[in-house]
């Protein structure tokens, strides 16, 4: 009998709380080779990636470390910040729904 090989499932750290995450479940940011930073929800755009899980306390830890615009070697525009809020209000909001609720 033969075993199927196992899908290797690609893993990325998250710049605000440091822990390694498979990559589905976090945001990804992402620097153009033009040096535009935004949201990249497909996780497809072409340039340098940074990841964050999406809770408000691991943005917040990483823009007060400054840790994207490291990440990018750019200042990050407030607007991209504003984005990342709504961004992880709404996956907050859905995982709360997701939630079977106590009977």
């Amino acid at each position: 009998m033969q075993h199927k090989q196992q899908k290797k499932i690609p893993v990325r750290r998250c710049v605000g709380c440091n822990a390694q995450k498979p990559k589905k479940e976090l945001v990804r940011i992402v620097r153009s080779p033009d040096g535009e930073v935004s949201v990249d929800l497909t996780g497809k755009k072409a340039g340098r990636g940074a990841y964050l899980c999406p809770s408000a306390a691991c943005l917040a830890k990483a823009r007060k470390a400054k840790r994207l615009e490291r990440a990018f070697g750019v200042e990050v525009p407030d607007g991209v910040f504003d984005r990342l809020n709504e961004e992880i209000a709404c996956a907050e909001q859905m995982a709360k729904e997701a939630m079977p609720r106590g009977e």
